[in-house]
């Protein structure tokens, strides 16, 4: 792969809240009309109705990146005010309690039938995502890389960590989205699928038990997209602002260039069971940067700046390859010693004891 051909999109979703406290408000029908006069198809309603979601463009580089993401952000709040609202963005509004405070939006017929078939757990589904789109047009390649990067999302999800409150209170989790997530059917890290192929069996086998309707109900950490040549990385929360979500974007890039290189040489993936990727998506949710991490590429658990270190050295060839090292090991580096989101969350929460300055500092 040369340098240039692996683009780029980062799809982030924003809770709608008051302006001024910060508390949800379900005004989604509101607020994305006002936003798609400035953002026309790149802005979405999204599964309830204190939700909306942004897309970028396609991008070549994560300065394109980076100005996208500052564009959408900067329109959005624009019609989120001219609604009276605002936006944050967060893995899990810090005081909400989603069945009570938002609703899912009827707008869709897959949003009533995801309140109609999973009930509870849809309507509890009040979680926020950043996901990353790397183009891979090459379907069989896109299924190769996803096996190669299984055992290095969990550390993304630890330094990308962004909710560590729900309902009031500290979950005593750095990435609680990450476990609320976790109650859908078809999350986490699939098993390895060795070829398009057999993705495809998989899908047909799932619809043919009414598991799914299409492929877009796939809610795996990775999955190949369903409308696009590429693929989706939705593993990490909702960015406390632009330099995360840049930062989860150079790394995703950075994790397919590294994955497609390997998969050149004709050497299999490393066999690990289903149990170890759940062991490390665990402690990388809970923990988030200050704790121990799993490595999956020696089985061990160690101190999160060491197993970021490994992941930083595995990916900085490609990296550089992109011209992205300095900017991705500097944002890496601000969330390990600077604090991820919810490092900074529960700073804001520690000054008084008052979650009224945690959604200060999300309302920015």
């Amino acid at each position: 792969m040369a340098t240039g051909d692996l683009t780029l999109g980062v799809e982030e979703e924003f809770c709608i809240v008051d302006a001024r406290s910060g508390a949800l408000r379900p005004c989604a029908e509101a607020v994305v009309p006002l936003a798609k006069d400035r953002l026309g198809d790149q802005v979405e309603a999204e599964l309830n109705r204190s939700q909306v979601e942004t897309g970028t463009r396609v991008c070549a580089t994560l300065a394109e990146v980076r100005a996208e993401l500052e564009r959408l952000r900067r329109l959005l709040r624009e019609a989120a005010a001219e609604a009276g609202c605002g936006v944050i963005s967060a893995g899990t509004h810090p005081t909400a309690v989603a069945a009570e405070d938002s609703g899912i939006n009827p707008s869709k017929e897959r949003y009533r039938r995801l309140e109609r078939e999973f009930q509870a757990v849809a309507r509890e589904q009040l979680v926020n995502g950043c996901h990353v789109h790397v183009g891979i047009a090459d379907p069989d390649l896109a299924i190769d890389v996803l096996d190669r990067v299984r055992p290095w999302l969990a550390v993304v999800v630890a330094l990308a960590a962004n909710s560590p409150f729900w309902a009031g209170a500290d979950s005593g989790y750095a990435s609680y989205r990450t476990e609320v997530w976790a109650r859908w059917p078809l999350t986490g890290t699939p098993e390895r699928l060795a070829s398009r192929a057999e993705y495809d069996r998989l899908v047909a086998d799932l619809q043919a038990v009414d598991a799914l309707s299409d492929a877009t109900f796939l809610y795996w950490d990775v999955r190949p997209s369903a409308r696009y040549e590429t693929l989706e990385f939705r593993m990490a929360d909702a960015a406390l602002g632009v330099d995360d979500a840049v930062m989860v974007a150079g790394l995703c890039r950075a994790l397919v260039r590294t994955a497609a290189a390997d998969a050149a040489t004709g050497r299999p993936p490393a066999p690990l069971r289903s149990e170890l990727y759940q062991a490390a998506r665990w402690r990388a949710a809970r923990y988030g940067v200050e704790g121990a991490l799993v490595d999956l590429a020696d089985r061990t658990t160690a101190p999160a700046a060491d197993v970021v270190g490994n992941l930083l050295a595995r990916l900085r060839p490609a990296l550089e390859v992109d011209g992205d090292w300095d900017e991705v090991d500097a944002l890496v580096d601000g969330a390990l010693h600077g604090g991820n989101g919810a490092v900074r969350q529960r700073a804001a929460l520690a000054r008084r004891g008052d979650l009224d300055d945690v959604l200060a500092l999300l309302l920015g």
